[in-house]
């Protein structure tokens, strides 16, 4: 018996037939030994399910084939409850199925929560991992996201929830959170069956814990046209809708958490802003313009 503790990886997946094998082998070839596996099917249609399942038969000590009722598509969130519900490990964290991760990633993680006790969960930038096609014109596009707030110490909530909202494209793609944490968040919020079900949870993390953001990159997000909007694509949402729906959902969430730091309330009215009153964002923004070519008129 490991005197290490248990890290219970989720992954999640819908017709991943392409990728999910790359990506159980990344969790099955991790330097850590004492972690468990949940295969967590949202209703695929592909081969996907029959790979899955052939892991768990393998490893059958190591890896878990879970689906919801009668094999139905429930979304993202719903389908990582599904893995936390199930999971039995100390800590929590999350592969897609699409992306892999280097082998270090949960021993070196593990290795700094359990240096800072203070810390709810551990994060690092992603590569933004687009060489996997070979392609020429793809070799070079490869980057490693940069986080603006200080590495390898603790970040206090709610910092990195406001580099979130004023970065759109920023991300937690990889993180490792304490079982009581996530318990005590309730989860992923189902109403998000796709787009931002991430967002949401990661909010609820960033407003209710300290961090510690770390400088080391693990974890490889592969870039492909379906990544990430696998659902969202079969149920109509654009990203601006999906935006909106967040930033409204967090507006109620800090109403009801009784959140009263006026830089998050300040942030989220500003984002929220163009949705609520399109016909005056768009004058601000040709004002904005004309002063700028004013400004530069004047420079001549």
């Amino acid at each position: 018996m490991s005197n290490k503790p248990l890290v219970s990886v989720i992954t999640i997946f819908l017709n991943a037939e392409q990728f999910i094998q790359a990506a159980i082998q990344s969790a099955i070839f991790q330097t850590y030994e004492n972690w468990e596996l949940l295969l967590v099917d949202d209703g695929s249609t592909d081969g996907s399910t029959a790979i899955a399942r052939k892991y768990a038969q393998q490893y059958p000590e190591k890896v878990r084939y879970l689906e919801h009722d009668r094999h139905q598509n429930r979304g993202m969130s719903a389908s990582r409850n599904l893995g936390i519900r199930n999971a039995q490990g100390e800590y929590i964290t999350f592969l897609d199925s699409d992306d892999i991760w280097l082998p270090q990633k949960i021993e070196q993680q593990v290795e700094i929560l359990e240096s800072q006790p203070e810390a709810g969960f551990v994060c690092n930038p992603a590569k933004w991992w687009y060489s996997w096609t070979w392609n020429p014109e793809d070799i070079s596009r490869d980057f490693v996201q940069k986080l603006d707030v200080p590495h390898n110490t603790i970040v206090q909530p709610p910092r990195l929830l406001l580099l979130f909202l004023q970065d759109e494209w920023a991300s937690l793609c990889d993180v490792l959170i304490r079982r009581e944490l996530v318990e005590a968040l309730g989860g992923y919020e189902e109403s998000f069956r796709g787009m931002y079900e991430d967002q949401a949870f990661h909010a609820k993390l960033c407003l209710k814990s300290p961090v510690i953001v770390s400088s080391q990159c693990w974890y490889w997000y592969r870039q492909h046209p379906k990544a990430c909007t696998f659902v969202s694509h079969n149920i109509g949402q654009t990203y601006s809708t999906a935006r909106q729906k967040f930033l409204n959902w967090l507006e109620e969430y800090l109403i009801q958490q009784k959140i009263q730091d006026t830089e998050v309330w300040k942030v989220v009215q500003k984002q929220l802003f163009p949705y609520r009153y399109p016909l005056l964002y768009r004058m601000s923004c040709r004002t904005q313009s004309l002063a700028l070519r004013v400004k530069r008129l004047v420079k001549l």
